[in-house]
């Protein structure tokens, strides 16, 4: 049975929101460490996404303290006023702050052209078995993988294993490469 991103969207913050803190905080480690697994650890500037707590996103700062322990050059998402997003350096002198959607982002900071990237963690709700993915609908990891390098390697974190099909998917949706969830990780 097919859906429409809004239905999906509506059904798996409800599911993810539904997470006893225990059971999100298992999730999330279980997903860090999958990452282990990833052909990934050779390269250098991975993007990587601060949690939304409000809205129970996966906790990356476990992710975050894998590339900090490994020396790789971490940059983090900061939106800007039109919508867009800006790729920061994470610095020892990083300061974090949540803007008015609460998301947690850098202040201020070195901005990092999207081309040097080499790997981005994507958040999600879910996401098909194509690779497919249904975000919080503002398009703005959309418009940022449409800038970045062909091979870079996008990464989908989710607490949920991949549906069988997104119905309404469009011409601008950029699939993933993987899907690490709890339990499994999927290749694209």
């Amino acid at each position: 049975m097919k859906h429409s991103k809004t239905e999906l969207r509506e059904l798996y913050l409800k599911k993810r929101q539904a997470l006893s803190e225990e059971i999100h905080e298992n999730m999330s480690f279980d997903i860090a460490n999958r990452c282990l697994d990833l052909p990934i650890w050779s390269l250098d500037y991975f993007h990587l996404f601060l949690s939304i707590s409000a809205k129970n996103e996966i906790d990356t700062t476990l992710i975050l303290t894998l590339l900090q322990g490994r020396d790789k050059q971490v940059v983090l998402p900061k939106v800007k006023n039109n919508n867009d997003l800006e790729h920061i350096l994470l610095t020892d002198n990083t300061r974090i702050v949540k803007n008015k959607w609460n998301i947690p982002e850098p202040a201020e900071g070195i901005e990092i052209d999207v081309s040097l990237l080499q790997v981005v963690f994507v958040p999600l709700l879910v996401c098909d078995e194509k690779g497919h993915r249904v975000g919080y609908g503002k398009g703005y990891y959309d418009r940022f993988l449409g800038q970045c390098k062909p091979e870079i390697v996008k990464i989908g974190l989710s607490f949920f294993d991949p549906i069988p099909e997104i119905d309404d998917v469009y011409s601008g949706d950029i699939p993933l490469d993987f899907c690490v969830c709890p339990t499994k990780t999927v290749a694209f």
